[in-house]
């Protein structure tokens, strides 16, 4: 018997994601585990809105979505727990800049350069609606017929409202082979 627990957000674990943005010349990033998916063409990114980087986002209509890995988690975490407007984050992680402009993590498996086309307001959170101008993935992660593998990948996911980060799990089979097995029984 299922217990009724009220208005919770539990559509947990998510990826964890560090987001970048250019602040003038230099870049800089904050830990983001409230992304999404929005049709096959855009993505969303949800922040807090008293975080700094927000305004670099609105002003600069970019940014990038740099999947975390075990790798990069502890500068991911710390990236999380300092703002960018007290402290400088743009030394943080090595960064190249992709074709759109945005800072992209050298050491992050996946990264996704998007442009801003809208912002979403709620109580004390702006999410910004992105479509995606490029996929940037490290070759060992990708598959014959340039697909991002995700048995190699691995990103790290996050726990709400345990705050854990956790490990990604075995494939359990594909998408559809369970149709003949899905009746009532």
């Amino acid at each position: 018997m299922k217990k009724n627990i009220g208005s919770q957000l539990a559509l947990y674990p998510m990826p964890v994601t560090v987001v970048g943005a250019m602040n003038g010349d230099k870049p800089t990033w904050t830990l983001v585990a409230h992304v999404g998916i929005i049709g096959h063409d855009r993505v969303l990114v949800s922040l807090a809105e008293p975080h700094f980087i927000n305004s670099l986002i609105k002003k600069n209509k970019k940014l990038s979505i740099n999947i975390v890995d075990e790798n990069i988690l502890p500068q991911a975490d710390y990236v999380g727990s300092t703002s960018g407007a007290k402290t400088d984050k743009s030394g943080v992680f090595d960064y190249t800049t992709g074709d759109g402009g945005t800072p992209i993590i050298n050491k992050a498996p996946l990264c996704l350069e998007c442009s801003v086309i809208d912002i979403y307001k709620t109580p004390n959170f702006e999410s910004f609606i992105c479509s995606i101008d490029g996929t940037y993935v490290e070759e060992e992660h990708l598959t014959e017929d340039n697909k991002v593998n995700y048995r190699t990948l691995k990103p790290v996911l996050f726990e709400f409202p345990t705050y854990e980060y956790l490990k990604t799990g075995d494939v359990i089979g594909k998408c559809l082979s369970f149709k003949d097995k899905g009746e009532k029984q």
